[in-house]
């Protein structure tokens, strides 16, 4: 679906909130997908913003350097399931530094809930999505800001992630499910995103 856009191209995240409030559902999960690295986590701070602070509920909760990928199970059963029954959520958090369980976190049903991260649109839940939001950004970028944030060190774990995601995405392409595609690389993740599809 198109995102009307002002003339200057880029629809404000206040436009994206009244498009998803424009779904039909008492609560709408907005999914925002993308590879490691391309700046989900920026944008979907912005867009909670916009939409009065609605909670973020991020994969890397549930993910774990062992398990970035296969981990969905959990996400559905004690996040996704109970949200869509209009019911409240409970999850426990991984913790990547200790690697181990950490606390339990709550979240309320509410007009907009946001899921944000790696394969957040997949399609073992996708019949539960109000909106998908991809956000584009290259493998040069990434690996780059992957780096910066875990040092030079984690070079290799960053590759094995990378070829770990491009095979998930090969078997289940969630961008071609976006209602909305932003580049990661230009103001997107600041104030303003850049509708490219």
């Amino acid at each position: 679906m198109a995102i009307p856009t002002p003339s200057s191209g880029h629809p404000s995240f206040e436009r994206i909130v009244e498009q998803i409030l424009a779904r039909d559902r008492a609560v709408r999960l907005v999914a925002i997908d993308g590879p490691g690295g391309s700046g989900k986590t920026t944008f979907a701070a912005k867009l909670s913003a916009a939409a009065g602070g609605a909670t973020v509920v991020h994969t890397d909760d549930f993910a774990s350097a062992s398990n970035p990928i296969n981990w969905w199970p959990r996400l559905l059963e004690q996040v996704i399931i109970p949200l869509t029954g209009g019911r409240q959520a409970q999850f426990q958090r991984y913790d990547w530094d200790t690697d181990e369980m950490a606390e339990w976190h709550t979240v309320e049903p509410a007009p907009i809930v946001i899921i944000e991260g790696v394969s957040a649109g997949r399609k073992e839940w996708a019949e539960h999505l109000s909106f998908v939001i991809w956000i584009d950004t290259p493998p040069q970028v990434r690996l780059q800001r992957g780096l910066e944030r875990g040092g030079a060190n984690t070079v290799e774990q960053w590759r094995e992630w990378m070829a770990a995601e491009d095979e998930h995405y090969a078997r289940d392409p969630s961008k071609q499910r976006a209602d909305l595609i932003v580049s990661g690389t230009s103001d997107a993740t600041s104030s303003r995103c850049i509708q490219i599809d």
